[in-house]
């Protein structure tokens, strides 16, 4: 198959899924000068886009009639079936040669699901899940993980560059997920030690924004200290990604690893206590939001104080 050239001015782009994060990506695409039809499912999420000059649409099949590359990021792998694959889904309104871009952290089975369905049809199809929560999305720093066809990868570079920091092609069809999943089992282990380690803090007495200064530099920094704990200890649980979704996330990470019969134990403690967090209420809060269950198991009220 073909593939088209893309650049700002002649390509015109299709989001579907405005949400926490999916605002600022669509919104840095038609800043660089990509004109944009979109759809989600709460038309008053798109205001920001539309502001900027996006054209509503109907469903994510009208998007497609209107588009050459679509892009979803939506937030369960049931949700991306049913925008791409459904009936009135992008697929269905893609005619040969336009390219389907999901950023959402699915399954690897589902992306090669698609890929195979989008090539029956002379559509191409990229995976592509991202991290660096609400700030890299709102600064244009997110990581990109891409899993597909490399002379589709490279066309589209246009639009990686609008979006993200570090873009880097991961092999074929399902591959930009299996590196997401690897991104995720990084992420669940660290938070728990985020929070164990502030919660020690404030036990201890200590200061913990002087804290921070001494250990967020050192061999204990990380992206999840520096960005989140800040947020900890300012006791806003506002969410850059939600808990339930991170749930999502390590339950596709585990699945996949019991595939490939691998334990791992640490994986699997994160996601209890993140489903003892959502029990408790707070699966729209964001992740970092793991201090409330952790500190509750001490018989602390963080949020008191």
């Amino acid at each position: 198959m073909a593939v088209i050239n893309v650049a700002p001015g002649e390509t015109r782009i299709g989001w579907v899924g405005i949400g926490v994060m999916g605002s600022s990506m669509c919104g840095h695409l038609i800043d660089k000068g990509f004109a944009a039809t979109v759809f989600t499912r709460s038309k008053e999420k798109a205001a920001a886009v539309l502001a900027k000059g996006a054209v509503w649409a109907d469903s994510p099949h009208a998007v497609a009639e209107q588009s050459d590359v679509i892009f979803s990021i939506v937030g369960f792998p049931s949700d991306v079936r049913e925008v791409l694959l459904g009936e009135n889904g992008a697929l269905a309104g893609s005619k040969e040669g336009n390219v389907l871009v999901d950023m959402t952290t699915s399954e690897p089975s589902l992306a090669i699901e698609v890929y195979e369905a989008a090539k029956a049809k002379g559509v191409h199809s990229v995976d592509a899940p991202v991290s660096g929560g609400d700030v890299g999305a709102k600064e244009a720093r997110l990581s990109i993980m891409i899993g597909g066809d490399q002379d589709v990868v490279a066309a589209l570079r246009p639009c990686w560059d609008a979006m993200g920091k570090t873009i880097v092609h991961q092999g074929g069809a399902g591959a930009g997920q299996h590196t997401k999943m690897v991104n995720q089992t990084l992420i669940a282990t660290n938070m728990i030690g985020v929070c164990e380690a502030l919660l020690y803090a404030h036990q201890a007495g200590l200061d913990l924004n002087t804290v921070m200064q001494s250990v967020a530099s050192g061999a204990a920094g990380s992206w999840s200290l520096s960005n989140l704990a800040p947020r900890i200890i300012d006791k806003n649980f506002d969410p850059g990604f939600f808990v339930e979704h991170f749930i999502k996330d390590m339950g596709i990470a585990l699945a996949e690893a019991n595939r490939m019969g691998l334990a791992l134990p640490g994986l699997a403690l994160s996601k209890q206590l993140y489903e003892g967090l959502k029990a408790q209420g707070h699966g729209r809060d964001g992740t970092h939001a793991l201090q409330l269950a952790l500190s509750s198991l001490s018989g602390v009220d963080w949020k008191a104080g």
